[in-house]
Order: structure tokens, then C-alpha cells, then sequence
């Protein structure tokens, strides 16, 4: 069995390999404007302390994609609480990325078999956070491998895209990548 501390370095060490995967593949239009972040959680996290993120994010440098700080715990709050949410459903998701979401971006995403889920915020209860609601409300029946949160305009679309390992949601947003090469968005 490995040390708290040792989990702590394992998950760094596997998100920081997906954030040079995405640096090197990822397709600059999928960084959304309201931010795009990866982020991996201990197995058992209950708070953003236990989950690493990107710090700062992962933002457009030129025509490539950089991670704007380093992999850290407790850095993004925002994600965190996406993932935690969904990690109430299943413990083995424990990784999520957002990225920029279009009507392009969905038809590629069914194209390529994930499970999608959108929320949808008129079903929203009053007092109610919307984010951990809409998370929810799309996991009743399992952790989709995508969620689209249409958000308050086009430009706050995004799309969290959930995996057990960064590796696996790195894959599919490159994946994602290579098929809108010659798709305007």
C-alpha cells in the first residue's frame, strides 16, 4: 500500500505527463475563454486539497497550448468541486478536464462514442449551486465521460470531459483534436 505522501507524487507525476500530451496535441480552439484545466484527485479526496490541478490553468501561447503554472494541489477550486461532485458517484473517476464546447465540438464528441450528458439549468433548484447541481444531476446514473454545460452564452460553453486516469482524458481530447483540424468551430 503506498503513503499518502506517495499517492500525492503519483498523481503530479501522471497529470504533468497528460499536460505535456496536451502542450504537444491539443488543439489551441479547445481552450475555452472561461478557462480549460485538467485535474487529477487522490484516491478518497474530500476537498480540493486532495485534488492536483494545473495552476493558472491551461492557456494559449502563440499557436500552442501551455500550461500557465505548475501541477499543484488545491489550485483550481472551480474543478476541483466538478470532479469531487462526480466523485461522489463513482470514486474511480477521478479526473477531469473542461475545454471549449461548440455544436462542432458535440457532433465529434458522439461521433466518437463517449457518453455525453447536457446540464440543463432550467431544472435547476433555487439555492442550489449550479455547478455541483448540474454535475450531478447528469450522474444519477453513472459518471457520463462527458458533460456540456451550455452555460449563460456561447462563449461560457465548455464541455468536462471525466476519465479514471489523465492519461485517458488527454487521449480523448486529443483525439477530439485531430478531428477538428479542418472543422471551423
Amino acid at each position: 500500500m503506498t503513503s499518502p505522501e506517495q499517492q500525492r507524487n503519483e498523481v503530479l507525476t501522471h497529470l504533468t505527463r497528460a499536460v505535456i500530451l496536451l502542450k504537444e496535441s491539443m488543439d489551441v480552439r479547445l481552450v475555452a475563454g472561461t478557462g480549460t484545466n485538467i485535474c487529477y484527485a487522490i484516491s478518497g479526496a474530500r476537498d480540493s486539497t486532495g485534488v492536483a490541478t494545473v495552476s493558472g490553468g491551461l492557456v494559449v501561447q502563440g499557436n500552442t497550448v501551455n500550461a500557465a503554472g505548475a501541477c499543484g494541489f488545491g489550485a483550481d477550486v472551480r474543478i476541483a468541486t466538478i470532479l469531487l461532485t462526480a466523485l461522489k458517484f463513482n470514486p474511480d473517476i477521478r479526473c477531469v478536464a473542461t475545454i471549449r464546447y461548440t455544436d462542432a465540438v458535440g457532433r465529434i464528441l458522439e461521433d466518437m462514442f463517449l457518453e455525453c450528458c447536457t446540464i440543463d439549468s432550467r431544472m435547476r433548484s433555487p439555492g442550489v449551486s449550479t455547478m455541483d447541481w448540474g454535475v450531478a444531476s447528469c450522474c444519477k446514473e453513472g459518471v457520463p465521460e462527458a458533460i456540456v454545460d451550455p452555460g449563460i452564452s456561447k462563449s461560457a460553453s465548455v464541455v468536462h470531459l471525466f476519465g479514471e486516469k489523465p492519461a485517458n482524458v488527454a487521449g480523448n481530447i486529443i483525439m477530439l483534436s485531430n478531428r477538428i483540424i479542418r472543422i471551423e468551430l
